[in-house]
């Protein structure tokens, strides 16, 4: 019995739970590298910091309503690539998510903050 509660205890251990928030993500120190990677490739329309995080904070509240409609692999999927390399962003795990089940919207392929993934602005 005792070699059980062990196994049990280390499995736990191992796993890390998905929770049911969306998680916290350090976005300022991501568009701050953004910012800084837009002026040193001389972009012509380099976004501000200040858009960047109104577009991480507008991802984040688009996030809340839906994260936990979607599985905890999912969820987990999207959070790890979301937070690929130590760059976090929102707009990246709220595409992500939505790419998923196809559910990408308007608002959401607007929104470029620090995703990894630039657009040209609209």
């Amino acid at each position: 019995m005792l070699k059980f509660v062990i196994a049990i205890a280390a499995a736990t251990q191992l796993t890390t739970p998905v929770s049911d928030a969306v998680p916290k993500l350090n976005v300022e120190a991501t568009c701050r590298g953004s910012v800084e990677a837009d002026k040193a490739m001389g972009l012509a329309l380099p976004q501000s910091f200040d858009k960047c995080m109104s577009d991480e904070n507008s991802a984040r509240e688009q996030l809340g309503p839906i994260w936990s409609s979607y599985s905890p692999a999912v969820r987990s999927q999207c959070e790890g690539e979301a937070t690929n390399v130590g760059e976090a962003s929102y707009v990246d795990l709220l595409t992500c998510l939505q790419m998923t089940d196809g559910s990408v919207t308007k608002s959401a392929t607007a929104l470029r903050g620090a995703s990894k993934k630039k657009r040209a602005p609209n």
